[in-house]
């Protein structure tokens, strides 16, 4: 039997699937709603590898990740208008930095 999104069994053909969501809708059969299907471990590793980063990452590495971000979405917008290159793009940015 196929799952949901959340890891719930659910009828594999049409007719099946139609006649259990009746079933949830005039309460004949209750819904089961399980937890989310997320690892709890797995999510604090995230957010505690996502922590780290934002900490150790430097003043100077957050600037060059800006300009970059900066130059990429206005190289984007100026193709979009005709199209010009990295080099013009960072001159008139000001970001040729020589």
């Amino acid at each position: 039997m196929p799952k949901g999104p959340k890891g719930q069994k659910r009828p594999a053909d049409v007719i099946g699937n139609a006649v259990k969501v009746m079933k949830i809708a005039t309460g004949e059969e209750c819904e089961e709603l399980t937890e989310d299907g997320k690892d709890k471990a797995a999510q604090s590793l995230g957010r505690r590898g996502g922590r780290a980063r934002a900490e150790r990452t430097t003043p100077v590495r957050i600037e060059a990740l800006l300009d970059i971000s900066k130059a990429s979405k206005a190289l984007a917008d100026y193709k979009l208008r005709g199209g010009v290159t990295l080099e013009q793009l960072k001159k008139q940015l000001g970001l040729d930095k020589k």
